[in-house]
């Protein structure tokens, strides 16, 4: 992979921050348009983007120091200035309430925000992980031998065995995951379901993904960290769906009456 796309003097432009920089032009752009057509100032999404992006680098980061906190104790400077160790539930939920926070901190803020930002977090998502891959920044999978099983010889974590390509995986099913919520946001309704949406999906993928990760399993033999918290997401998802549900169904009993 390419890791570094060019260097000028000291200046190093890597393929990882350039997704990023893409993802966030993309989102941005969705979310303005979505804004606009609602009725919101389309101007609120730079911030919202920025600062959801800002949080979530810091959650992926803290995230993995916490994982591998004993190497953090033994090299601190090394863990902190490496360019790959970004954990992504730590970065999905950091950045998630890193955009509730923006969105509360807004005039008028609603649910109506977050459902529309929440399919496209899945599409920022799935552009992020094409970084990943660019980069080989070590969240690739074990060593297999299926037709599509690629090698990193000079990613920032090499491999030179073939390993299952995990961050292909990971936009795959983002980018599906997207295209499903993005097609049913004007036909549900019901204010919060986007956001639950988001939550179920991530979680999905997530737990997915990590059959095919070197993850240390730390539950029934099988299941990582990272799928407990996947399943807790889905747990969150289908409560937060059954809770908008009960509360859409009792203003409109009021509404009605």
């Amino acid at each position: 992979m390419i890791p570094i796309l060019f260097e000028i003097g000291p200046f190093r432009v890597g393929s990882f921050g350039l997704m990023m920089v893409i993802a966030f032009l993309i989102c941005v752009y969705f979310i303005q348009r979505e804004f606009k057509k609602s009725g919101f100032q389309p101007e609120w999404a730079v911030n919202i983007v920025f600062v959801g992006a800002l949080c979530g680098i810091v959650g992926a980061r803290l995230y993995f120091i916490l994982e591998y906190f004993s190497e953090f104790l033994r090299d601190p400077l090394s863990m902190l200035l490496s360019g790959s160790g970004l954990t992504w539930y730590g970065g999905f939920i950091a950045g998630f309430i890193g955009i509730v926070w923006m969105i509360y901190r807004l005039p008028a803020p609603t649910v109506k925000m977050a459902d529309i930002i929440a399919p496209i977090v899945l599409l920022g998502y799935g552009i992020g992980r094409i970084g990943c891959l660019l980069a080989g920044d070590g969240d690739y999978g074990f060593a297999t031998n299926v037709p599509w099983a690629m090698s990193f010889p000079n990613g920032l974590v090499p491999t030179e065995v073939a390993v299952h390509p995990t961050p292909i995986y990971d936009t795959l099913m983002s980018f599906t995951a997207f295209l499903i919520l993005w097609n049913l946001r004007k036909k549900i309704t019901i204010p919060g379901f986007m956001v639950s949406g988001l939550f179920f999906c991530y979680g999905i993928i997530r737990f997915i993904s990590e059959f095919f990760r070197t993850t240390p399993k730390v539950l029934f033999g099988w299941m990582s960290m990272a799928q407990i918290i996947s399943v807790l997401s889905i747990v969150f998802a289908i409560l937060c769906a059954i809770y908008y549900n009960k509360k859409a169904s009792q203003e409109k009993v009021v509404t009605v009456t």
